[in-house]
């Protein structure tokens, strides 16, 4: 392009909030066909992935990893709960603080989701260095807008 074209700061295929949605929209509805066998959708994989990585967590501790306010993080809980794969009740060290705790058959479910990964890995047809410096950018993009 020289320096006298002008450069359309609005197209939309210039727009990185465009190209973040559609990213988004799509690598989300990759998980959706091997989530639906284990009964969970992307959010409450999500949640989830905090448990399998530490449980038990209070719900405070838990909506602060997974970046969500408690009115959207306590019906996936509640979903989750009634499918048997956490419990939730005071918690023993803080009975003002709600404990959120995986049963034996979330602690379970572990081993199915370990398939979800490399699918997905095979899927998008990136190497992991590839995926690695995507997830960088991506945590220095999320730090940038939420500072």
């Amino acid at each position: 392009m020289s320096q006298t074209e002008e450069v359309d700061l609005l197209a939309l295929d210039r727009q990185v909030c465009f190209a973040l949605a559609v990213a988004s929209r799509s690598v989300i509805a990759l998980y959706r066909p091997l989530l639906e066998p284990m009964g969970l959708t992307h959010p409450q994989y999500l949640v989830m992935l905090a448990l399998w990585g530490e449980s038990p967590l209070s719900v405070k501790q838990l909506s602060n990893l997974l970046q969500l306010d408690p009115g959207t993080l306590s019906p996936l809980l509640k979903r989750l709960e009634a499918a048997g794969y956490l419990t939730r009740g005071r918690d023993p060290r803080d009975e003002r603080s709600l404990a959120v705790e995986l049963t034996a058959t979330g602690k379970a479910l572990r081993a199915e989701a370990l398939k979800i990964p490399p699918a997905i890995i095979d899927r998008l047809g990136l190497t992991i260095g590839e995926l690695e410096s995507l997830h960088r950018n991506l945590t220095r993009v999320i730090a940038a807008a939420t500072s």
